[in-house]
């Protein structure tokens, strides 16, 4: 079965085309386009490839779309990419507005280009469809609630990666089989040893999720994906009187001040240097202060919400890095992992080290009671496997 996997940005388009079975995935190609206006012309450079290559008899011989749709009013999960994900895509548009238009001009594009073939949307916020209300519910007025306003939780194909190749890291094939089949059995009773997981999404955007027994508990993201830890250049968590107290002191619009929280906040706001960790982690090294505080600000953030999900979960067998800075940055490993060995937190200074360049691997002690996990993000497989599954069903 072939599924073309679609990552839509507000402009870029990037894709991934995978042969999937049963208990296979090959990738057989992978492109992309920066600087995109319009995904219509994209979509016919991309066919004109595929088929140029061999890849693709013609567009038709594709067997579906799958695309990585993060928020919808009133609809999560691995759904057909119809009228009803275009409508709840509207819904929220204001709430996700550099992802949400983009997706469903590029759902739109795919349909008047390749009507015959299968659009599946998975839902950032899928993995999160079983939270608790006591752990979703913010503390605002019921009208507010009532417009959808509640924690929703992002990333969710990189956690729920997570989930599954955590649990086959630590020999748990019980674990591994549910979380497989997550989207399409729920995720029923679960009677085993309990596996518990702190998975740390850190890259551009980044995130925490508490994961027990391959269903996820909470996540420091919220209602947007402005939310949580800070993330490049997007604020993180912040009290709600800081944006009137701003506008007023300042002489800025509400317009102006979201767009200086999404733009010019989270490490680009604090380091003055960057939005990338790259940029801001050699800044540090040479000293200069408000890289540190950036590095600082971000480490605490994690730790804090690494610490709630563990508290929360009465401890953790495992705690796994993944995205470019969590595959990537053994100095950010060792700092979110420094004083917790009382935990059973004990890191191999050498293995850690040694995971770069998307190498999986355990980088704990032999002697650590939790295993440290880094593993590569791979989101497209997620949607692959998603979508060929709600496919097959």
């Amino acid at each position: 079965m072939k599924i073309l996997v679609a990552n839509l940005g507000s402009t870029s388009f990037k894709y991934r085309l995978f042969e999937m079975g049963a208990s296979s995935a090959d990738l057989l190609a992978k492109g992309g386009y920066e600087r995109v206006t319009e995904y219509a012309p994209c979509i016919e450079k991309m066919l004109d490839s595929l088929i140029g290559h061999g890849h693709l008899a013609s567009g038709e011989d594709l067997d579906a779309v799958g695309f990585k749709t993060v928020l919808g009013k009133d609809l999560s999960g691995c759904v057909e990419a119809d009228d009803a994900v275009l409508e709840a895509l509207a819904g929220f548009k204001e709430v996700a507005p550099a992802h949400n238009p983009a997706y469903a001009e590029g759902i739109r594009s795919f349909e008047q280009r390749l009507p015959g073939v299968k659009r599946v949307a998975l839902f950032e916020t899928a993995f999160y469809q079983w939270l608790e209300p006591a752990n979703y519910n913010y503390a605002i007025p019921a009208a507010w609630r009532e417009l959808g306003i509640r924690r929703y939780g992002f990333h969710g194909a990189s956690h729920k990666f997570i989930a599954e190749r955590s649990a086959e890291l630590l020999e748990r094939e019980d674990v591994a089989q549910r979380v497989r089949g997550l989207y399409q059995n729920g995720p029923g009773d679960f009677n085993g040893k309990a596996h518990r997981v702190i998975s740390c999404h850190l890259g551009g955007s980044s995130s925490v999720t508490g994961i027990r027994d391959g269903v996820a508990i909470g996540t420091s993201m919220g209602f947007s994906p402005q939310s949580g830890l800070p993330q490049n250049n997007r604020v993180g968590d912040l009290d709600s009187m800081a944006i009137p107290y701003a506008t007023k002191m300042l002489g800025i619009s509400v317009e102006e001040a979201e767009r200086q929280l999404n733009k010019e906040s989270g490490l680009l706001g604090l380091s003055g240097v960057s939005n990338d960790s790259r940029d801001i982690e050699a800044a540090a090294a040479e000293g200069n202060p408000d890289a540190v505080l950036a590095q600082d600000v971000l480490i605490e953030s994690i730790r804090h919400w690494a610490g709630a999900f563990f508290f929360k979960m009465g401890g953790a067998e495992a705690i796994s890095f993944t995205a470019g800075i969590g595959e990537n940055s053994p100095e950010l490993r060792t700092a979110i992992c420094a004083g917790l060995e009382n935990f059973g937190v004990r890191l191999d200074a050498r293995a850690n080290g040694a995971a770069v360049q998307g190498t999986e691997a355990i980088i704990s002690a032999p002697d650590s009671k939790i295993k440290i996990l880094v593993i590569p993000a791979n989101e497209e497989l997620v949607i692959a496997r998603e979508v060929y599954r709600f496919l097959d069903q």
